[in-house]
């Protein structure tokens, strides 16, 4: 008898593991599996600023699967037939956007479970998430393998978080700094002081009922800050940043007949 995988990322946060993970934007599998075998411990596949879809969801995970990291999908709602899609392609760990209140995080704890403790539909027969049905014990051992996280990225929902880190089911609570910093009055500016420090205490507060707290930082200090003050799962660059900034500089130093300050690998590509 197969036993359904356990979500080892999960494991690792109610394990109080720090794990650095890397945002995916560029949405095709090929570059997932170029990012899934650096080391990070959870990539992120974005499916609401970056263009995915069910299927190149679905192509992520696949390319993801072989190695030694857990792929998290950001969905771009919370609604719960998405949900039930992105669960059933083989998704373990979701990222739901703009959670504002404690209503929407118990919610969304619901859809992604089955009855008794949820509403999720039951199709698993058909689904890559039971890999039809070899999984035998899919059915019952599901609602112990899936993860969710749930992004506060508003003031308002800031007011709110206390009531929101105390959801049943909610596993982590993810702060979105853009948006926060953008409703907080200071748009464009995420390292802003203010916007700091309702981070800082927005982490504790999480931490304060047990769950897990992360952050996208792709400032390599202040992400260091925000572990230390205790952030478990953070993001410490996107794909297609690293892309444009090192396609950038290399042209750059190309231009102006510069040698690169470190030794790079070369092998003829």
């Amino acid at each position: 008898m197969t036993q359904t995988p356990r979500n080892t990322f999960k494991d690792a946060l109610q394990a109080s593991r720090q794990l650095a993970g890397l945002w995916l934007g560029l949405a095709d599998p090929y570059a997932t599996e170029v990012c899934a075998g650096l080391g990070y411990d959870w990539l992120l596949i974005d499916g609401e600023h970056g263009p995915n879809d069910l299927r190149s969801m679905l192509g992520a995970l696949q390319a993801a699967e072989p190695y030694d990291t857990e792929a998290v999908v950001r969905i771009p709602h919370g609604g719960p037939a998405l949900i039930k899609q992105v669960l059933e392609i083989g998704a373990r760990t979701l990222l739901v956007p703009m959670v504002e209140t404690a209503e929407a995080a118990s919610a969304l704890a619901s859809a992604m479970r089955y009855p008794p403790q949820g509403i999720r539909g039951v199709g698993s027969g058909l689904a890559r998430s039971s890999r039809w049905s070899r999984y035998p014990n899919y059915l019952h051992e599901a609602n112990d393998r899936i993860c969710l996280l749930v992004q506060v990225e508003t003031a308002d929902a800031l007011v709110q978080l206390d009531a929101i880190a105390q959801v049943e089911g909610v596993d982590g609570v993810f702060i979105g700094p853009a948006d926060l910093s953008a409703s907080m009055g200071y748009l464009g500016q995420p390292s802003h002081p203010e916007v700091k420090a309702a981070i800082e205490k927005a982490i504790q507060t999480v931490r304060s009922h047990g769950k897990a707290a992360g952050i996208l930082c792709t400032d390599e200090a202040l992400a260091r800050h925000y572990t230390s003050v205790g952030a478990q799962f953070v993001a410490i660059g996107v794909d297609t940043t690293l892309l444009s900034q090192a396609a950038r500089a290399l042209l750059q130093r190309y231009r102006n007949d510069l040698v690169p300050t470190s030794p790079e690998v070369r092998n003829g590509y």
